[in-house]
């Protein structure tokens, strides 16, 4: 079994998407919004943050790996599910687990501007600069981590340790 150390607690994780929920409706009032969440990691934390935001959106995903079964990045991404609605004339939403090199969040932002979405931003729950390779900012963060490697509330190590309400960082992942 897995030694793992708390980091973030539930009830902070619950009560920052809500912030971030407030935040994404007042800047988006009056917009088209499609919200993006890039699987597998996002999905619990997309789930909770769109059921913060009181405003009519759209929701899709996007699969995109660059960890195969490791815990480093392979800095190669590999897209097995694109984005099925229209998001020319939208504001588009991307929604993140983690954002460690920036190499996948950079790229996803790269490819879907080339369809034509009035805006791009970024929401990510953690922000964890000590890997970054790329200058990438996101506009809504949840958390500022500044090292170890993660896990629960979608983020994954090989794909497991997902399922966790609260975030740990993992002690004997190498």
């Amino acid at each position: 079994m897995a030694e793992k150390k708390l980091v973030i607690a539930r009830e902070a994780i619950a009560g920052r998407v809500k912030e971030l929920g407030s935040r994404i409706t007042a800047d988006y009032q009056g917009r088209q919004l499609l919200v993006v969440g890039i699987l597998n990691g996002a999905f619990i934390f997309m789930a909770d943050l769109i059921r913060e935001i009181d405003l009519p959106l759209e929701i899709d995903f996007v699969r995109v790996k660059s960890y195969g079964a490791g815990s480093s990045s392979s800095g190669t991404l590999n897209f097995t599910k694109d984005v099925e609605i229209p998001m020319a004339g939208k504001d588009l939403l991307l929604v993140e687990d983690i954002i460690d090199t920036g190499l996948t969040i950079a790229n996803v932002k790269e490819i879907f501007a080339a369809k034509n979405p009035l805006s791009i931003k970024v929401c990510a729950l953690i922000d964890k600069k000590e890997r970054r390779k790329i200058p990438i900012v996101a506009d809504y963060v949840g958390f500022e981590i500044e090292e170890g490697f993660l896990v629960g509330y979608g983020l994954d190590f090989a794909e497991k340790h997902r399922h966790y309400h609260e975030v740990y960082h993992l002690l004997n992942c190498d």
